[in-house]
């Protein structure tokens, strides 16, 4: 992540931002000023530089997302050139963000993320193929008088910590099931916060049957690898309410005895999008050594056939009484996540948010662009604008209260899956809430669609995009640096 702050252009291209109906030094057509085009103006010698203009639209409909898309499609379009230095040039005049609702260091900080998280690919496995050139990206601080160096340092600092919790999540949700299993996530997660102020525990076997997680018990009897409760503690202020975090960590979902089928199942890989997530805020918010209390709850298992695995029928009971009868193995993020959420009752939580690849359903919905939220109104609302920000962006979604009777079963009190192929995402999303102990305050992501995609778009290489870390640091950043909690949960504005 090689960003350097030098009164200096000397680099292999000129990155020139443009917007429509500016002037330029070479002709240009509006329809390459829209965003997402470029344009290569090559270099005739030695002492030449090539430029790359890129795109930005409409100077006052400017946004962030298009700041940070640009910043990615720059980095990804000089490294498949072999290009290894780049400048970004600001115009002098009328100003980076005149006649928009972007300030300069928040339009730098976009680019940066866009920049690092666009250089990012999982090219571990790959052997037979070269590995893209490292770049280096020069900001000249003369293009940005109205911040001083040491402002200009920090942005760089958070912009890299950003991104350095996003590419986490990414390479968790990449990586292959034979690497990580259950154990081997543990194993990375520890490794990952031992030099940070982060306290790290594991619960598993008698613990968790201790502490009933029958949820994770059961979904995981099949693997030879044994669930976990992986807990993630940082008490950036601990006088603060807590915030509660939970990620569903499904390392492979072959749906158990209920088995999956399909041509290509390489994507079961990713069912653990949500504990990626959950792992990567709370990076993003202990590298910032950030003034926060917040506890990450990471359920973990492999969902796997198995002559110990759960048999569809089988009922699991949870401590809070309620018990449910698993008709659909496959249907097992919602078991695990139901222990995590009773868990972080426990511990005091007044606010949890889940995440979690949990249905297809999602997706048929919403498309691949943007995940569904449900629950409390306040919680989603500050999510949803979060999200219009970062570009990890969220769609409220409704509890029918009266579709909660398609979970009804004749042996539980509760189906693990609705009895209407129909709506299959809210009827999870009303089981999820059945494990939610009041007063503590909960919204449900079901990030199933956003967890990857499947080409080069903006800043996200194929594969994982690790949707959520920055969404839900966002957030918790939001919750307490600029209005706090009091302990009834409610906000308390500084």
């Amino acid at each position: 992540m090689h960003i350097k702050l030098i009164a200096d252009r000397k680099t292999d291209v000129q990155i020139y931002p443009l917007y429509q109906k500016e002037e330029f030094i070479y002709p240009i057509r509006d329809a390459y000023r829209e965003a997402g085009h470029t344009v290569w103006f090559l270099s005739r010698s030695e002492e030449d530089r090539d430029i790359l203009v890129v795109g930005l639209g409409e100077r006052n409909r400017l946004d962030l997302e298009t700041v940070r898309r640009a910043g990615g499609l720059s980095a990804r379009k000089i490294q498949k050139e072999g290009l290894v230095s780049a400048c970004l040039v600001r115009k002098a005049d009328p100003g980076c963000c005149s006649f928009s609702s972007v300030t300069s260091s928040e339009w730098i900080q976009a680019w940066l993320e866009g920049w690092l998280l666009g250089l990012y690919g999982f090219h571990k496995y790959r052997t037979l193929f070269p590995l893209p050139v490292e770049v280096t990206l020069q900001i000249h601080p003369g293009d940005w008088p109205e911040m001083t160096e040491n402002e200009l340092q920090q942005v760089i600092r958070t912009a890299k910590i950003r991104a350095a919790g996003t590419v986490f999540a990414r390479d968790l949700v990449n990586e292959t099931p034979d690497y990580l299993h259950p154990d081997r996530m543990v194993e990375w997660i520890k490794a990952r916060f031992k030099d940070i102020p982060v306290k790290v525990t594991v619960y598993s076997g008698e613990q968790l049957a201790e502490r009933q997680m029958n949820g994770l018990l059961k979904v995981g009897a099949g693997s030879v690898y044994p669930p976990a409760m992986i807990e993630l503690r940082y008490e950036g202020d601990a006088s603060l309410p807590l915030i509660s975090l939970v990620g569903k960590g499904i390392t492979f979902d072959m749906g158990g005895m209920n088995v999956k089928s399909g041509k290509d199942l390489s994507d079961a890989r990713m069912d653990m999008g949500g504990a990626a997530a959950v792992a990567g805020a709370m990076d993003i918010l202990a590298s910032q050594r950030a003034k926060v209390n917040v506890v990450a709850l990471i359920a973990v298992a492999e969902n796997v056939p198995d002559a110990h695995a759960m048999l569809p029928s089988s009922i699991v009971t949870f401590p809070n009484g309620i018990t449910v009868q698993a008709a659909n193995t496959d249907a097992e993020g919602r078991l695990v996540l139901a222990d995590a959420l009773l868990h972080a009752a426990a511990l005091g939580a007044v606010e949890a948010i889940d995440i979690a690849t949990l249905t297809g359903n999602v997706g048929a919905a919403l498309g691949l662009g943007i995940a569904g939220i449900w629950g409390d109104e306040a919680m989603t609302q500050r999510l949803v604008s979060i999200g219009d920000r970062n570009g990890e962006r969220l769609w409220p979604m409704p509890l029918m209260d009266e579709y909660e009777s398609e979970l009804h079963s004749d042996y539980a009190d509760l189906s693990n899956i609705g009895s209407s192929s129909l709506a299959g995402a809210i009827t999870a999303a009303l089981f999820i809430r059945r494990f939610v102990t009041k007063p503590m305050k909960w919204v449900h992501i079901d990030m199933a669609g956003t967890v990857q995609y499947k080409g080069d778009a903006g800043y996200s290489a194929s594969g994982a995009t690790g949707y959520g870390a920055r969404l839900l640091a966002d957030y918790v950043l939001s919750r307490h640096c600029t209005g706090t909690l009091d302990e009834n949960g409610k906000e308390v504005l500084l």
